[in-house]
Protein backbone atom coordinates (compact mmCIF):
# COMPACT_ATOMS: atom_id res chain seq x y z
CA UNK A 1 0.00 0.00 0.00
CA UNK A 2 2.81 2.38 0.90
CA UNK A 3 4.50 1.58 -2.40
CA UNK A 4 1.32 2.44 -4.28
CA UNK A 5 0.93 5.74 -2.42
CA UNK A 6 4.57 6.66 -3.04
CA UNK A 7 4.18 5.84 -6.71
CA UNK A 8 1.11 8.01 -6.98
CA UNK A 9 2.91 10.87 -5.21
CA UNK A 10 5.93 10.54 -7.50
CA UNK A 11 3.71 10.62 -10.58
CA UNK A 12 1.93 13.69 -9.27
CA UNK A 13 5.21 15.41 -8.57
CA UNK A 14 6.53 14.60 -12.04
CA UNK A 15 3.33 15.81 -13.62
CA UNK A 16 3.58 19.05 -11.68
CA UNK A 17 7.19 19.48 -12.80
CA UNK A 18 6.28 18.85 -16.43
CA UNK A 19 3.38 21.28 -16.26
CA UNK A 20 5.57 23.86 -14.59
CA UNK A 21 8.15 23.41 -17.34
CA UNK A 22 5.53 23.79 -20.02
CA UNK A 23 4.19 26.85 -18.31
CA UNK A 24 7.66 28.44 -18.24
CA UNK A 25 8.18 27.69 -21.93
CA UNK A 26 4.84 29.19 -22.94
CA UNK A 27 5.50 32.26 -20.84
CA UNK A 28 8.93 32.73 -22.40
CA UNK A 29 7.50 32.32 -25.90
CA UNK A 30 4.73 34.80 -25.16
CA UNK A 31 7.21 37.29 -23.75
CA UNK A 32 9.48 36.91 -26.81
CA UNK A 33 6.56 37.34 -29.19
CA UNK A 34 5.39 40.40 -27.31
CA UNK A 35 8.91 41.82 -27.43
CA UNK A 36 9.16 41.21 -31.19
CA UNK A 37 5.74 42.82 -31.73
CA UNK A 38 6.81 45.84 -29.70
CA UNK A 39 10.02 46.13 -31.73
CA UNK A 40 8.06 45.87 -35.00
CA UNK A 41 5.62 48.56 -33.87
CA UNK A 42 8.48 50.81 -32.77
CA UNK A 43 10.33 50.26 -36.08
CA UNK A 44 7.19 51.03 -38.08
CA UNK A 45 6.57 54.14 -35.97
CA UNK A 46 10.16 55.27 -36.55
CA UNK A 47 9.76 54.72 -40.30
CA UNK A 48 6.51 56.68 -40.36
CA UNK A 49 8.11 59.48 -38.34
CA UNK A 50 10.99 59.65 -40.84
CA UNK A 51 8.56 59.72 -43.77
CA UNK A 52 6.49 62.41 -42.06
CA UNK A 53 9.63 64.44 -41.38
CA UNK A 54 10.71 64.09 -45.02
CA UNK A 55 7.26 65.11 -46.23
CA UNK A 56 7.26 68.07 -43.84
CA UNK A 57 10.71 69.10 -45.10
CA UNK A 58 9.44 68.90 -48.69
CA UNK A 59 6.38 70.95 -47.76
CA UNK A 60 8.67 73.52 -46.15
CA UNK A 61 10.80 73.67 -49.31
CA UNK A 62 7.67 74.16 -51.43
CA UNK A 63 6.41 76.91 -49.13
CA UNK A 64 9.73 78.75 -49.31
CA UNK A 65 9.78 79.20 -53.10
CA UNK A 66 7.75 81.49 -55.34
CA UNK A 67 6.23 79.68 -58.33
CA UNK A 68 3.57 80.37 -60.95
CA UNK A 69 1.19 78.10 -59.05
CA UNK A 70 1.76 77.32 -55.35
CA UNK A 71 3.11 73.81 -54.82
CA UNK A 72 3.69 73.28 -58.55
CA UNK A 73 6.89 73.56 -60.61
CA UNK A 74 6.04 74.63 -64.16
CA UNK A 75 8.75 73.59 -66.60
CA UNK A 76 9.11 75.06 -70.08
CA UNK A 77 10.68 72.93 -72.81
CA UNK A 78 10.58 72.08 -76.51
CA UNK A 79 9.90 68.36 -76.90
CA UNK A 80 11.68 67.85 -80.23
CA UNK A 81 15.13 67.28 -78.81
CA UNK A 82 15.72 63.57 -78.09
CA UNK A 83 16.94 62.12 -75.79
CA UNK A 84 16.60 65.20 -73.57
CA UNK A 85 12.95 65.89 -74.33
CA UNK A 86 10.56 64.33 -76.80
CA UNK A 87 6.98 63.08 -77.05
CA UNK A 88 5.83 59.58 -76.15
CA UNK A 89 2.17 59.76 -77.11
CA UNK A 90 0.85 62.81 -75.29
CA UNK A 91 3.58 62.73 -72.64
CA UNK A 92 6.85 64.67 -72.66
CA UNK A 93 9.64 62.28 -71.70
CA UNK A 94 13.43 62.21 -71.72
CA UNK A 95 16.43 63.16 -69.59
CA UNK A 96 15.25 66.69 -68.79
CA UNK A 97 11.72 65.56 -67.98
CA UNK A 98 13.00 62.95 -65.52
CA UNK A 99 15.47 65.36 -63.91
CA UNK A 100 12.69 67.92 -63.48
CA UNK A 101 10.45 65.29 -61.87
CA UNK A 102 13.25 64.26 -59.51
CA UNK A 103 13.79 67.91 -58.52
CA UNK A 104 10.06 68.37 -57.92
CA UNK A 105 10.04 65.23 -55.76
CA UNK A 106 12.99 66.53 -53.73
CA UNK A 107 11.13 69.79 -53.12
CA UNK A 108 7.81 68.11 -52.34
CA UNK A 109 6.13 69.72 -55.34
CA UNK A 110 4.13 68.63 -58.37
CA UNK A 111 5.59 69.00 -61.87
CA UNK A 112 3.81 70.48 -64.86
CA UNK A 113 5.49 70.50 -68.27
CA UNK A 114 4.70 73.01 -71.02
CA UNK A 115 5.81 72.07 -74.54
CA UNK A 116 6.44 75.29 -76.48
CA UNK A 117 8.67 76.62 -79.25
CA UNK A 118 12.32 76.77 -78.18
CA UNK A 119 12.68 80.49 -78.81
CA UNK A 120 9.61 81.11 -76.62
CA UNK A 121 11.02 79.37 -73.53
CA UNK A 122 13.08 82.25 -72.07
CA UNK A 123 10.26 84.79 -72.70
CA UNK A 124 7.94 82.42 -70.78
CA UNK A 125 10.38 82.43 -67.85
CA UNK A 126 10.85 86.20 -67.99
CA UNK A 127 7.09 86.86 -68.12
CA UNK A 128 6.44 84.54 -65.18
CA UNK A 129 4.41 81.96 -67.13
CA UNK A 130 6.92 79.19 -66.34
CA UNK A 131 9.16 78.65 -63.32
CA UNK A 132 12.12 76.94 -64.93
CA UNK A 133 13.41 75.70 -68.25
CA UNK A 134 15.01 72.33 -68.89
CA UNK A 135 15.47 72.11 -72.64
CA UNK A 136 19.05 71.11 -73.35
CA UNK A 137 19.73 74.79 -72.82
CA UNK A 138 23.31 76.01 -72.96
CA UNK A 139 24.53 78.77 -70.68
CA UNK A 140 25.49 81.84 -72.74
CA UNK A 141 26.20 85.44 -71.82
CA UNK A 142 23.21 86.64 -73.86
CA UNK A 143 20.86 84.30 -72.02
CA UNK A 144 22.36 85.19 -68.64
CA UNK A 145 21.25 88.76 -69.27
CA UNK A 146 17.62 87.55 -69.23
CA UNK A 147 17.55 84.61 -66.80
CA UNK A 148 19.57 83.04 -64.00
CA UNK A 149 21.11 79.59 -64.46
CA UNK A 150 21.55 76.68 -62.08
CA UNK A 151 24.69 74.64 -61.68
CA UNK A 152 25.59 72.56 -64.75
CA UNK A 153 23.91 69.18 -64.99
CA UNK A 154 25.24 67.98 -68.38
CA UNK A 155 27.99 68.65 -70.91
CA UNK A 156 27.23 68.51 -74.62
CA UNK A 157 28.74 69.28 -78.02
CA UNK A 158 27.37 71.02 -81.10
CA UNK A 159 28.04 68.57 -83.92
CA UNK A 160 27.97 68.88 -87.71
CA UNK A 161 25.75 66.62 -89.81
CA UNK A 162 26.45 66.31 -93.53
CA UNK A 163 25.66 63.92 -96.37
CA UNK A 164 27.91 60.88 -96.56
CA UNK A 165 29.51 62.10 -99.82
CA UNK A 166 29.95 65.70 -98.61
CA UNK A 167 33.28 67.49 -99.02
CA UNK A 168 32.73 69.29 -95.69
CA UNK A 169 35.22 67.77 -93.24
CA UNK A 170 35.18 70.15 -90.27
CA UNK A 171 34.03 73.49 -88.83
CA UNK A 172 36.33 75.53 -91.10
CA UNK A 173 34.54 74.14 -94.15
CA UNK A 174 31.23 75.72 -93.10
CA UNK A 175 32.33 79.12 -94.34
CA UNK A 176 30.50 80.08 -97.52
CA UNK A 177 28.01 77.19 -97.48
CA UNK A 178 24.37 76.88 -96.36
CA UNK A 179 23.92 75.58 -92.81
CA UNK A 180 20.66 74.60 -91.14
CA UNK A 181 20.03 75.20 -87.42
CA UNK A 182 17.14 75.12 -84.97
CA UNK A 183 15.87 78.63 -84.32
CA UNK A 184 17.08 80.15 -81.05
CA UNK A 185 19.51 77.36 -80.13
CA UNK A 186 23.22 77.77 -79.48
CA UNK A 187 23.78 76.20 -82.90
CA UNK A 188 21.89 79.18 -84.31
CA UNK A 189 23.94 81.59 -82.18
CA UNK A 190 27.35 80.13 -83.07
CA UNK A 191 26.71 79.53 -86.77
CA UNK A 192 25.36 83.08 -87.10
CA UNK A 193 28.92 84.27 -86.44
CA UNK A 194 29.89 82.69 -89.76
CA UNK A 195 27.51 84.89 -91.75
CA UNK A 196 30.28 87.47 -91.96
CA UNK A 197 32.33 84.85 -93.85
CA UNK A 198 29.61 84.30 -96.44
CA UNK A 199 27.77 81.43 -94.70
CA UNK A 200 24.01 81.31 -95.25
CA UNK A 201 22.06 80.27 -92.17
CA UNK A 202 18.67 78.59 -92.63
CA UNK A 203 16.65 78.53 -89.40
CA UNK A 204 14.00 75.91 -88.62
CA UNK A 205 11.52 75.67 -85.76
CA UNK A 206 12.47 72.04 -85.12
CA UNK A 207 15.79 70.26 -85.40
CA UNK A 208 14.45 67.37 -87.47
CA UNK A 209 13.16 69.88 -90.04
CA UNK A 210 16.74 71.03 -90.62
CA UNK A 211 17.91 67.42 -90.95
CA UNK A 212 15.09 66.73 -93.40
CA UNK A 213 16.17 69.75 -95.51
CA UNK A 214 19.74 68.39 -95.55
CA UNK A 215 18.54 64.98 -96.68
CA UNK A 216 16.58 66.65 -99.49
CA UNK A 217 19.65 68.60 -100.65
CA UNK A 218 18.25 72.01 -99.72
CA UNK A 219 21.18 72.84 -97.41
CA UNK A 220 24.79 71.66 -97.05
CA UNK A 221 25.06 70.89 -93.33
CA UNK A 222 23.25 70.98 -90.00
CA UNK A 223 24.74 72.11 -86.67
CA UNK A 224 22.92 70.65 -83.68
CA UNK A 225 23.59 69.08 -80.27
CA UNK A 226 25.38 65.75 -80.30
CA UNK A 227 22.75 63.44 -78.80
CA UNK A 228 19.86 64.60 -81.01
CA UNK A 229 22.29 64.42 -83.94
CA UNK A 230 22.85 60.71 -83.25
CA UNK A 231 19.11 60.08 -83.16
CA UNK A 232 18.39 61.99 -86.36
CA UNK A 233 21.25 60.36 -88.31
CA UNK A 234 20.23 56.87 -87.15
CA UNK A 235 16.75 57.53 -88.53
CA UNK A 236 17.87 59.08 -91.85
CA UNK A 237 19.81 57.27 -94.56
CA UNK A 238 22.76 58.88 -96.29
CA UNK A 239 23.86 61.20 -93.46
CA UNK A 240 26.84 61.20 -91.10
CA UNK A 241 28.19 63.16 -88.13
CA UNK A 242 31.67 64.65 -88.45
CA UNK A 243 34.22 63.62 -85.82
CA UNK A 244 35.22 67.17 -84.90
CA UNK A 245 32.74 69.05 -82.70
CA UNK A 246 31.69 72.56 -83.67
CA UNK A 247 31.65 73.63 -80.00
CA UNK A 248 31.56 72.08 -76.51
CA UNK A 249 29.06 73.52 -74.04
CA UNK A 250 27.24 73.01 -70.74
CA UNK A 251 23.53 72.56 -70.00
CA UNK A 252 21.84 74.19 -67.00
CA UNK A 253 18.36 75.04 -65.71
CA UNK A 254 17.03 78.55 -66.34
CA UNK A 255 14.88 80.36 -63.76
CA UNK A 256 13.48 83.89 -63.58
CA UNK A 257 16.16 86.45 -62.86
CA UNK A 258 16.21 87.33 -59.16
CA UNK A 259 14.23 84.27 -57.98
CA UNK A 260 17.09 83.24 -55.69
CA UNK A 261 14.87 81.12 -53.43
CA UNK A 262 13.91 78.81 -56.30
CA UNK A 263 17.44 78.83 -57.74
CA UNK A 264 18.94 77.80 -54.39
CA UNK A 265 16.39 74.99 -53.96
CA UNK A 266 17.00 73.74 -57.51
CA UNK A 267 20.77 73.75 -56.96
CA UNK A 268 20.33 71.93 -53.65
CA UNK A 269 18.17 69.29 -55.31
CA UNK A 270 20.67 68.90 -58.17
CA UNK A 271 23.48 68.38 -55.67
CA UNK A 272 21.46 65.67 -53.90
CA UNK A 273 20.67 63.96 -57.22
CA UNK A 274 24.36 64.02 -58.17
CA UNK A 275 25.50 62.70 -54.78
CA UNK A 276 22.99 59.84 -54.58
CA UNK A 277 23.58 58.73 -58.18
CA UNK A 278 20.08 59.55 -59.46
CA UNK A 279 21.36 61.99 -62.09
CA UNK A 280 23.78 59.42 -63.54
CA UNK A 281 21.04 56.78 -63.56
CA UNK A 282 18.69 59.05 -65.51
CA UNK A 283 21.34 59.92 -68.11
CA UNK A 284 22.46 56.28 -68.45
CA UNK A 285 18.86 55.27 -69.15
CA UNK A 286 18.88 57.35 -72.35
CA UNK A 287 22.56 57.63 -73.33
CA UNK A 288 24.50 54.39 -73.50
CA UNK A 289 28.22 54.47 -72.78
CA UNK A 290 30.32 54.03 -75.90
Amino acid sequence: MKKKIVSVMLCAAMATTVLAGCGSSNTASTDAAAEETTEDVEAEATKEEAEDAEAAEGATDAAEVTTVEPGVLTMGTNATFPPYEYKDGDDVVGIDAEIAQAIADELGMELEIEDIAFDSIIPEIVSGKADMALAGMTVTEDRKASVDFSDTYATASQMIIVKEDSEIAGPDDLKGVTVGVQLGTTGDIYVSDLEADGTTVERYNKGFEAVQALSQGKIDAVVIDGEPAKTFVSETEGLKILDEAFTVEEYAIAVKKGNTELLDKVNGALETLKDNGTLDEIVAKYIKAE
